[in-house]
């Protein structure tokens, strides 16, 4: 009997340790697996892997962003975002301007120029661009926007640009429908012109500021408010105390900090550039200009409304809400409000100033729910890091819900292209607004969220770019929203 207890015993504690071996190797390959997700979480715009050990990454020292305290995957996260925007706009000294990208002088050719395409086909563009004296540039930098078309059909498409350091960049477009298909390229800014946006994005965030109205009785007195205020003067501190997104606003002299009211857009600094620099911003000459082809510019590709929606007039302000709308035969009830500071919108009521993961949080979710996100345009004049924070404070959020309630449907609305001239281009360029939406695609990968491409349907679309698209892509972004909503329904 002591033999077999004692052989028993010998077969427990050999049980034993092979389940804790097997746990230690389970462990181990979960977290290979969390780190390799992790590093292929990142991808460059030629689609290539960037490594998660990202090391000499600058960041921007405002508001002590740089000093934040973050996890080792979200330090990893914010190296690899800023190193896959890194432009590579190269140091070549301050270039006169007779010697920039001129758009008139450049020119594309279309490489693969068969005599029919079919769908599906790739199509290759070469651009040349050259300076105003015709010289051939040797380096790179540019900002292209580039596009296929076909106005009748009212189709679009972008392209992918390769820019290769040397003058040169490749295009490449993928044809999606039959018939006559235009081909458009565009400089956005020159390089010389990316290079005093990086400075204005590193050294001036503040050019947009805010202001807040603090009343008590008959006192009321306004006062200058950021992400964070220089000098040393008091402050009130409207930090937010779950997402920890930092707001202040210069004390007022006779009221509390308690007695704000309202924020506000207090307006864009002025005389942000040298004479030189302004050069670089010229409307009808290089902001968002035309290349020329030079041959043909086109190939050949062979082969609803809710009626029901009445809206409740909450006497809110226009575009700050909150808005709400209820369409009682088909069961839907739709809610509106806008994000929290910063946002540039003339007046919000401080009340109304929510955070999108304080409103995350409270939704239940559920197979019923759906979540529309759209936060990028009021960021663009900050350094990445502040959009970064608040993404990642969203995401957060998206995560929780999701958890909580799978089938929860989130869809998020990406940036889109706008119009361009001297002064917007200082606060709203296309080139900032790719930054974030490039930094948005990436934080959300993999996360079980929907996007609606406004990048893509702006740019590829015949309709001149503006902030607030036209009608027909407003159309094709709910058509695109309600596809995920209802993707069995015809």
């Amino acid at each position: 009997m002591w033999t077999n207890f004692f052989k028993l015993r010998l077969f427990c504690c050999l049980l034993a340790v092979l389940m804790v071996v097997v746990l230690v190797i389970n462990v181990t390959q979960v977290e290979y697996l969390d780190h390799e997700t992790v590093s292929a979480t990142f991808i460059d715009s030629s689609g290539q892997f960037i490594s998660s050990q990202v090391t000499g990454i600058s960041r921007n020292p405002y508001c002590g962003y740089d000093q934040q305290t973050l996890s080792s995957q979200e330090r990893m996260e914010e190296d690899s975002l800023l190193a896959a925007l890194h432009r590579q706009v190269p140091d070549v000294g301050p270039v006169p301007f007779v010697k920039s990208t001129d758009p008139s002088s450049s020119y594309f050719v279309i490489l693969n120029s068969a005599a029919f395409f079919q769908v599906g086909s790739q199509l290759e563009v070469l651009v040349h661009v050259q300076d105003f004296q015709r010289k051939p540039k040797k380096y790179g930098g540019d900002y292209l926007q580039a596009r296929i078309h076909s106005p009748k059909l009212q189709a679009g498409a972008v392209g992918r640009v390769v820019d290769y350091q040397n003058g040169f960049y490749k295009v490449f477009f993928t044809l999606l429908w039959p018939g006559k298909v235009k081909v458009s390229i565009f400089l956005v800014h020159p390089s010389e012109g990316i290079r005093v946006l990086q400075r204005l994005q590193e050294d001036k965030p503040d050019r947009v500021y805010f202001k807040s109205l603090f009343r008590s009785g008959r006192i009321s007195e306004t006062t200058e408010c950021n992400v964070c205020l220089p000098g040393n003067l008091p402050l009130c501190n409207f930090t937010d105390l779950y997402t920890g997104e930092p707001w202040f606003c210069f004390k007022p002299k006779k009221l509390p900090c308690s007695s704000r009211i309202t924020h506000f857009k207090g307006g864009y600094l002025k005389g942000l550039l040298t004479a030189a620099e302004s050069a670089f911003f010229q409307s009808g000459v290089n902001i968002k200009m035309p290349i020329n082809s030079s041959g043909p510019d086109w190939v050949t590709v062979i082969p609803r409304r809710i009626k029901d929606l009445v809206e409740f007039n909450l006497g809110s302000p226009k575009n700050v809400g909150p808005f709400l709308a209820v369409d009682q035969k088909h069961n839907i009830l739709l809610k509106y409000r806008c994000h929290g500071p910063p946002i540039r919108f003339t007046t919000v009521f401080s009340s109304e100033l929510h955070y999108v993961a304080n409103e995350l949080n409270g939704i239940v979710g559920g197979k019923n729910t759906v979540v529309a996100i759209a936060v990028w345009s009021h960021f663009s004049t900050f350094p990445l890091e502040v959009y970064i924070r608040r993404l990642r404070n969203i995401r957060r959020a998206v995560v929780r819900l999701l958890d909580r309630s799978p089938k929860t449907v989130v869809v998020i609305r990406t940036a889109n292209a706008q119009e361009l001239g001297p002064e917007v281009s200082l606060f709203n360029s296309d080139w900032y607004n790719f930054q974030l939406d490039t930094i948005l695609r990436r934080m959300f990968s993999g996360v079980g969220v929907y996007l609606v491409d406004a990048w893509e349907m702006t740019l590829a679309h015949y309709l001149p770019h503006k902030l607030h698209p036209d009608e027909v892509i407003v159309k094709n972004q709910l058509d695109m929203f309600l596809s995920f909503v209802c993707p069995l329904e015809t």
